[in-house]
């Protein structure tokens, strides 16, 4: 069985978890995410399955978007709800200044990850280091903010989308946000509503799923891409890996109606043929 589900993660569930649940739904051990969400964040999951977690590198490259929730006066030791207030400010800031602030934020600039994330320095997870009490020096990414705006401001808690690259902490963008406007914030709800040309519109629940309504993608859905039903010497070469010449950077290869293979820059990316 190959091919893509878009899940529509729930809270308090690793994206893990998630694909668990598919292994077991679709009786396969091959399931894979093109992209880790935080058990406290829902929405967008690409999930692929069979041959076709091959792609989870190629999609996960892609931008995301997500709308984010954030209170300011404190600061989390995670960035979110669920940390330790570690420190606290009465500030006041208006309206004016918080949307000029986030408007601001689109651009590049170099980010510094999270300590609660399992991103690895020497060998150990940053959140192993947190956990057990030890300095660690955190490591900073050159991260793009390539849309973000304000949808709404209620006291001290504020709404927002953002358009953002793969690497992007969204936790760590608040709490950027935060110490821009000279007080704290952290991060109370995170929703990805897009991943590339994957829309939160076209996602389905695991209950959905378990309940057979969903619907699997396949190569076409995913790529632009060339489709050659090929002949019988054509399908010996593509069935041995032969190079190829291209067009377009994906091609797939059928025979009788069949996926053979799918090429990238004419070269061999998943065969999907059967021996």
């Amino acid at each position: 069985m190959n091919g893509l589900i878009i899940v529509d993660k729930d809270k308090n569930m690793t994206s893990f978890d998630v694909c668990h649940q598919l292994m077991k739904i679709f009786n396969t051990k091959k399931i894979g995410h093109t992209g880790t969400l935080d058990p406290i964040a829902t929405g967008v999951l690409v999930c692929t399955i069979g041959k076709y977690t091959k792609l989870n590198d190629v999609i996960t490259s892609t931008y995301k978007e997500y709308i984010a929730e954030m209170v300011l006066g404190e600061q989390k030791d995670t960035y979110d709800i669920e940390g330790i207030t570690i420190n606290s400010s009465d500030k006041e800031v208006s309206k004016e200044e918080i949307i000029k602030v986030i408007n601001s934020y689109q651009k590049k600039y170099e980010q510094e990850v999270p300590i609660y994330s399992s991103v690895k320095v020497n060998g150990m997870k940053l959140y192993q280091y947190a956990r057990q009490g030890f300095n660690v020096e955190l490591p900073k990414r050159e991260v793009d903010i390539k849309e973000i705006e304000v949808l709404d401001i209620n006291d001290k808690t504020i709404k927002f989308r953002a358009l953002v690259s793969k690497g992007t902490y969204i936790r760590s963008l608040i709490n950027d946000i935060g110490k821009t406007l000279g007080t704290y914030a952290y991060m109370i709800n995170l929703r990805r509503t897009k991943q590339g040309q994957f829309d939160i519109k076209d996602s389905y629940t695991l209950e959905d799923i378990k309940n057979n309504n969903y619907k699997l993608l396949d190569l076409e859905d995913v790529f632009e891409l060339d489709i050659i039903d090929t002949d019988d010497n054509l399908y010996k070469q593509v069935n041995s890996g032969v190079k190829q010449e291209y067009n377009k950077e994906y091609t797939l290869y059928k025979y009788n109606g069949k996926n053979i293979a799918l090429y990238r820059n004419g070269t061999m990316f998943i065969y999907l043929n059967e021996r």
